[in-house]
């Protein structure tokens, strides 16, 4: 019998992160948690961030974006557009898409591929 690839490895095939136990960092939109941004070969990351004040619009040339609202109210707005999102609103932000965040709003962001602080464009 042929053992797994995941059993027969010495690293676990796995990752586990708890979200709020990272240490915060701030950004554009306020305060942010990273976890995966570092590692490399990554192909996605997580953040949960409290976007505490309106933030300026910016793009990203290689990084798609997927943001799940948990808590608050606001708006994105995206190319222009001001959309409105409340608890459970899911936006997926194409590459070159000018977005932000307006309102006091607690996200999950996905960016794909993981995190890259030099992927942030501004007009």
């Amino acid at each position: 019998m042929e053992t797994p690839p995941s059993a027969a490895a010495s690293v676990p095939n796995y990752i586990v992160a708890q979200l709020d136990e990272i240490p915060p960092q701030s950004c554009p939109c306020g305060v942010t948690r990273r976890a995966f941004a570092g590692l490399q070969g990554s192909v996605a990351s997580v953040h949960l961030v409290e976007i505490s004040e309106d933030s300026r619009a910016h793009y990203h040339k290689r990084m798609t974006e997927l943001y799940v609202v948990l808590d608050g109210e606001g708006e994105m707005e995206l190319d222009g557009r001001r959309i409105p999102v409340k608890p459970m609103s899911a936006i997926y932000i194409k590459p070159g898409c000018r977005h932000r965040a307006i309102g006091k709003l607690r996200i999950i962001n996905v960016p794909i591929p993981a995190f890259d602080e030099t992927d942030g464009w501004f007009d």
